[in-house]
């Protein structure tokens, strides 16, 4: 295990043990175990909901008892009881859907259906408010399990995302307020089976989002989590590459609605409880913009400034005799 595009002073990961998972402290390429006595915390979640940095600086500063990062196989940072997701969040990733739908029956020129776009964006930004939905923490994986390609659809989608992770709890809490909720930050590859997102037997019923995106593994995370004071979770770079070409390349200063914005408006229906996802939607560059769906073999390299790189090899799930619609029940 490499970590590439990480310069905070440390972050927290998780590794496969003898025992199960460890929690680690991870500076610079070496990693310290970290038991609750050095976390002040019988758990991660725990230690999440009032994080004492502090108590975790002076750790680093202590060189004893690390081992290298590459002989460790790390896992999902986080173990969340609740994943909330962000949809329709880029500005400049919207507005290239709604050109793409009004341009089709020619009444309007790309610049000016742009431009009608943009409108409605802004708009949105000043009175509108986020869209929210849930998925299942069952999906959540680290990188070091390969995503499996359900065989009932061939296009399986990827969606780079930041991620916020819940600290304190967090429960109809103001924008002002809203960062002080927030414990770290890390990376999530939400995985989506576009054939799925519309149901087909009873149109009007909308979005199906339970099939489309938590297939087993369908959230990938990690491979850090790299605590709040060390991120300006405002301005960063977001990247996926695809067999090493790149496909998504944007920044989290296009946000529609920002952090603070999203925290509190996913506050407001249920509380966010300590080690809870919060991820803030997806740049432009999907599969469905390039038309181009995930392969058994392919590799997809997602990096966010400041918070590492995730590598998740695709694999195709073997087909059976007779295809169905959904997946078959695991054993």
């Amino acid at each position: 295990m490499t970590i590439e595009r990480f310069d905070a002073p440390f972050a927290l990961v998780r590794y496969r043990s003898d025992g199960g998972t460890q929690l680690g402290l991870l500076v610079g390429d070496r990693v310290r175990d970290l038991g609750p006595d050095d976390l002040g915390a019988a758990t991660l979640n725990d230690f999440l909901a009032d994080p004492d940095w502090d108590r975790l600086t002076r750790l680093a500063s202590e060189s004893t008892d690390t081992r290298p990062v590459a002989e460790l196989t790390l896992v999902a940072p986080v173990e969340p009881r609740q994943v909330l997701q962000t949809g329709a969040n880029y500005r400049q990733h919207v507005i290239e859907l709604v050109v793409a739908g009004l341009t089709q029956d020619g009444t309007r020129t790309p610049d000016q259906a742009r431009s009608f776009a943009a409108d409605i964006m802004d708009e949105r930004k000043r009175s509108g408010e986020p869209y929210f939905f849930i998925g299942l923490p069952a999906a959540v994986v680290g990188d070091d399990v390969p995503l499996v390609l359900p065989a009932y659809s061939n296009v399986h989608d990827w969606e780079l995302e930041l991620a916020v992770v819940i600290g304190r709890e967090a429960f109809r809490v103001s924008r002002e307020n809203a960062l002080d909720h927030i414990a770290g930050y890390t990376i999530v590859n939400d995985i989506t089976t576009r054939d799925l997102v519309f149901r087909k037997d009873m149109k009007e019923i909308g979005t199906d989002w339970y099939r489309a995106k938590n297939a087993p593994g369908f959230l990938p995370t990690g491979p850090l989590l790299v605590p709040a004071p060390f991120v300006d979770g405002s301005n960063l770079n977001v990247r996926l590459e695809l067999n090493g070409e790149v496909m998504q390349d944007a920044s989290t200063s296009d946000l529609l609605f920002d952090i603070p914005a999203l925290v509190s408006g996913a506050s407001q229906t249920m509380p966010l409880l300590p080690g809870d996802l919060l991820l803030t939607g997806s740049p432009a560059g999907n599969g469905q913009h390039w038309k181009r769906f995930l392969r058994d073999g392919d590799v997809m390299t997602g990096s966010i400034e400041g918070l590492g790189t995730q590598v998740v090899r695709c694999v195709a799930e073997p087909r059976s005799g007779t295809e169905a619609t959904t997946q078959e029940p695991r054993s």
